[in-house]
């Protein structure tokens, strides 16, 4: 499915034909639709008979052989843990699956070695005819020894092959690859753009979209995750904090951070404390003269914090924020983040710095 905000670019795209690069590059952030719009090129290029709107005839052997899932000239580089976690979703899991005892997490990169596996399949002739897709997501996943493995493909590509790469954060990405691929800017939707999405979105994922900066497939998926109840825990909790609670309230965190609903919607500390910023950025804007962003349902209850707090104290802490997200992923404990997060917070409401 092309959204109605990727419409534009994807007539760009088929109007291109045949003189499509061999490699280009969608950028832009995350939850527009930059791999759908990948995936939906990949099965024009592969279609015998692409209908008159550009997408795939959905009927010829190619097509067929894609829609089961094994088409040969189709191969997908993403990293394992993506891999594992759109199977589970496949199969209907809605609880992160339980890893044995010793088991070895799936990787979050795309490895040197499934490069080394694409060259071995590129290095073979197309089953039909010479046209063959890569698509590669998220680019950014791949760390230096990967990437330099892929620059020599795209440096000198096999015969017919195009290359798709995906990335919302194509800074992260080697110059060399960058500037061997066409690359291709996604901008977040327009409120026109939004209007068919809107009217069928549930409440959960309207509610969601500005938190999520604006994206609405991202807002999606988070509703369907549970999303709105995290939201509204989150509101809860910060709206009635009092310094003296900050203890009990990392403690009561630290368990929802834990618990089986947070696992089941991918929500942890990066995701929480990436919410914390928003929530301190929209009070420094309040505090500015600025509007709420993120929160705009909570714009009172911002506007009454922000009132208690002194624009110093606001700019400082959401640059404490910043500094505590950037260790997220890899806490040396998860409760003493809480509390020294939750304590800069609570200090900046009180209109003191330290």
């Amino acid at each position: 499915m092309i959204h109605a905000w990727l419409q534009p670019t994807w007539q760009r795209l088929v109007e291109l034909g045949g003189r499509l690069p061999h490699a280009l590059l969608f950028v832009g952030p995350a939850g527009l639709g930059k791999r759908e719009l990948a995936e939906a090129l990949a099965a024009r290029l592969l279609c015998d008979a692409p209908r008159a709107d550009g997408h795939a005839c959905e009927h010829c052997e190619p097509c067929q052989w894609r829609l089961a899932g094994n088409h040969p000239d189709l191969v997908r580089v993403v990293p394992a843990a993506d891999a594992a976690a759109a199977a589970a979703e496949g199969a209907g899991e809605t609880e992160a699956p339980a890893r044995e005892s010793g088991a070895k997490a799936a990787s979050a990169q795309i490895l040197i070695e499934q490069i080394r596996d694409l060259q071995a399949a590129l290095s073979i002739t197309g089953h039909h005819g010479s046209r063959r897709v890569v698509v590669l997501d998220p680019a950014e996943a791949m760390n230096v020894f990967t990437a330099n493995a892929l620059l020599k493909l795209l440096e000198e590509p096999p015969a017919g092959c195009v290359f798709l790469l995906v990335s919302s954060a194509p800074r992260r990405l080697l110059p060399t690859i960058r500037s061997r691929c066409q690359q291709w800017h996604f901008a977040r939707p327009s409120e026109a753009e939004l209007g068919h999405w809107k009217a069928r979105a549930d409440r959960d994922a309207q509610a969601l979209l500005a938190l999520g900066g604006g994206m609405p497939l991202a807002a999606e998926r988070l509703a369907e995750r549970g999303g709105g109840a995290l939201l509204a825990r989150f509101v809860r909790d910060l709206g009635g904090l009092q310094g003296a609670d900050v203890l009990r309230l990392a403690g009561q965190w630290e368990a929802w951070l834990k618990s089986k609903e947070a696992a089941a919607a991918g929500f942890g500390l990066p995701e929480l404390s990436d919410w914390m910023q928003r929530w301190v950025s929209d009070l420094a804007a309040l505090r500015l003269g600025g509007r709420v962003r993120f929160f705009p349902a909570q714009e009172g209850a911002l506007a009454a914090l922000a009132s208690r707090m002194s624009v110093a104290a606001a700019s400082g802490c959401y640059n404490e924020l910043v500094q505590i997200h950037r260790f997220a992923r890899h806490p040396l404990s998860l409760r003493l983040v809480l509390e020294d997060m939750l304590m800069r917070y609570a200090r900046a409401i009180a209109g003191a710095r330290g």
